[in-house]
């Protein structure tokens, strides 16, 4: 990593109020611009987001904000309302009045005498999403946006439901990690210390958690649409850079934008890296000069240069080596390709049957903690993130080898899988795993895939299957950039349980798959000259100067438990977003979270998921915030049922303590 601390353009930063339509309400923005811009104007570069920019996102916002504005931008990180240090009260995710902020937000910055009248948006995750969601809403001032690690499509590719099946571990984890973020307080630094303490009592008296909203919205209807920007691609008339990267479960979006959108306003970029910025160095790498690779997107889009970005390939992809399976990796091998078009012409669909002349119908019936070993769903870069191993998971399910190949087989996109198969109850998922098995039996996971059979015939119904009868059903993997080696074998491993990345349905049931009459369609990629394609060294501002502190209990980050007599199956998880840390203003951060999840065998009704929180913010003796949420699904035959509570602290007196109970019908999960 370059840091560099000499620009072209001197460099200031202020803090801000920013007014909002309705008059009542400001957002709190920092903003890191040329010292002489209100002389020589420049365009602005908005992130915004609800994770509060006077501590859990500093770090990161210091790598990259002061670089921007020392190459001639206005670059300003907003808290969203509610959130941070902005007034007002959390609402769900990406909803209208926080759009409608956002748009305020971009008309604002526009308007500023030191701005050109132009805007750029960019974020991960989040402030990805909000940033193409803004984008559709097409505020004149926008003209860019670089989206990394985001989704178009807020029902089947994010953190709810995936193939129409409820997200076990995401549902319940992301929905206890938001509960406790927009419970903490703003900073008294920034607010004021006469107001920090209503405002949190506001914002505590209005929170509601987002579990609640999203189970009872089990199929892709009007809430979900909301947001998706799939539902109307024409709407986007910025520019849009999409950014993904192999394991981050967000990657397809890029596949599909550069698909939709004109190709004179979008590229794509798809790389090895986790739910991370690829500049950051986190694992896998290789990490590249991401900050370089957007400057040129900005100056191409927002200051009329041409900066030869719109010559690069439509969609640059990072293909990966094969690599022996582990749940970290420091530098994936490989290579870099690109493709002018989307679909590529340089891509053929290869179909194989699963097993030609198997006729008799193979019983699929895994055992209910297939899937202990899938990895985390959104890894960042941490050691425990990535699937070990998968001969156990296979050994739990139905394999297909291919025989050894004869030679070597590249992919690119998303591979399909077509099974012919029975279900014995009314209600089932299927999931299918793509590996690459090496000749040692080594097992390395490709990809995979998940259908829930309610939503066969489309994810805005629910389709009851006739036990008994046959039907064609198409599982559609998540995309992969991949290189299988000569003498490997490709497997193809269908189960019908996957816990606790799938909740499973109540009832046990079994599968039953024709292989003969069932196939995989992989996306080859034929070989070839290949473009130039280079990134420069990785390069941002200085760092923040942060000390993180050890933990004072040292737990694995992922821990798999049997315990035998019970048949109960345990998985923790220590989600490690960054422990505890001192920031130079003195204040100190503690984060600490657990999730667990149970099963036990034989009984699909003991399936259980708990988030736990507490989160410590101190400076000096006269600030001392502490926040303990806790958040638990669990169901029965007909409902979920959701419990969760906050209790918050302001110097060891109770602030406010509250608790939910919430139940919603299972229409389909």
């Amino acid at each position: 990593m370059k840091y560099r601390e000499q620009f072209e353009r001197q460099v200031v930063r202020e803090d801000v109020w920013i007014p909002t339509r309705d008059g009542e309400t400001r957002l709190h923005a920092r903003i890191w611009r040329p010292a002489d811009a209100e002389a020589d104007p420049v365009p602005a570069l908005l992130e915004y987001l609800p994770y509060r920019k006077s501590d859990w996102t500093a770090p990161r916002d210091a790598q990259r904000h002061p670089w921007y504005a020392g190459h001639g931008y206005a670059s300003v990180r907003v808290d969203i309302r509610g959130h941070g240090d902005s007034e007002g009260t959390p609402g769900d995710e990406y909803d209208a009045q926080e759009l409608a902020d956002g748009v305020d937000v971009v008309n604002w910055l526009a308007a500023q005498p030191w701005c050109t009248g132009k805007v750029g948006m960019f974020g991960i995750s989040w402030g990805g999403f909000n940033s193409l969601q803004i984008a559709a809403l097409a505020p004149e001032p926008l003209k860019a946006v670089v989206t990394v690690c985001s989704t178009d499509d807020r029902y089947d590719n994010d953190v709810h439901y995936t193939g129409g099946a409820v997200l076990g571990i995401d549902m319940l984890a992301w929905a206890g990690t938001m509960l406790a973020f927009a419970s903490r307080p703003p900073d008294p630094a920034n607010v004021g210390t006469d107001r920090w303490l209503p405002m949190w009592r506001e914002r505590l008296d209005a929170l509601q958690p987002f579990l609640h909203t999203w189970l009872d919205h089990q199929q892709r209807d009007a809430y979900w649409k909301h947001g998706s920007v799939c539902e109307d691609y024409t709407a986007i008339d910025a520019a849009v850079l999409a950014v993904g990267g192999w394991h981050d479960p967000y990657r397809d979006t890029v596949f599909r934008l550069v698909e939709h959108l004109p190709a004179d306003r979008v590229r794509g970029l798809l790389g090895p890296w986790s739910h991370q910025y690829p500049d950051r160095g986190l694992p896998p790498g290789p990490a590249i000069g991401f900050l370089q690779e957007t400057l040129r997107w900005w100056d191409q889009h927002l200051k009329d240069r041409d900066t030869g970005v719109m010559r690069e390939p439509l969609l640059r992809a990072w293909i990966n080596d094969p690599v022996p399976p582990a749940t970290s990796y420091d530098v994936m091998p490989g290579r870099w390709v690109g493709d002018d078009n989307w679909p590529s012409p340089r891509v053929t669909w290869s179909e194989r049957a699963l097993a030609p002349g198997g006729r008799t119908p193979v019983l699929v019936r895994s055992p209910l903690h297939t899937g202990v070993d899938a990895g985390r769903f959104f890894p960042f870069g941490n050691a425990g993130d990535l699937p070990p191993d998968q001969r156990e998971e296979d050994g739990r399910s139905v394999c297909f080898d291919s025989e050894p190949l004869a030679e070597r087989v590249e992919i690119l996109g998303r591979p399909r899988v077509r099974l012919r198969l029975d279900s014995a109850t009314a209600r089932a998922h299927v999931i299918v795993r793509l590996c690459d098995v090496a000749p040692d039996g080594s097992s390395t996971l490709v990809t995979r895939g998940v259908l829930n059979l309610l939503s066969r015939h489309g994810r805005d119904r629910v389709v009851e299957w006739t036990p008994g009868t046959y039907e064609d059903v198409e599982v559609e993997l998540t995309g992969n950039g991949y290189a299988f080696p000569p003498g490997h074998r490709i497997r193809v491993a269908v189960s019908d349980v996957y816990w606790p990345w799938v909740w499973p349905h109540g009832e046990r049931g079994e599968l039953r798959v024709v292989p003969a009459d069932s196939a995989v369609l992989l996306p080859v990629r034929a070989a070839g000259e290949e473009p130039p394609i280079a990134f420069q060294e990785p390069e941002q501002a200085p760092p923040l100067p942060v000390t993180h502190d050890a933990p004072a209990d040292v737990r694995p980050a992922r821990l798999v438990t049997h315990d035998v007599a019970a048949g109960e199956w345990t998985l923790e998880v220590d989600p490690d977003y960054g422990g505890s840390r001192t920031y130079p203003d003195g204040l100190r951060y503690e984060e600490c979270a657990r999730e667990t999840y149970r099963i036990r065998a034989g009984d699909p009704l003991s399936a259980s998921a708990v988030s736990q929180w507490r989160i410590r913010l101190r400076r000096g003796d006269d600030h001392d915030a502490e926040i303990m949420a806790r958040t638990e699904l669990r169901a029965t035959a007909a409902d979920f049922v959701m419990d969760s509570r906050i209790e918050a602290r302001a110097n060891g007196e109770t602030v406010v303590k509250r608790s939910w109970h919430h139940t919603s019908a299972r229409t389909s999960g």
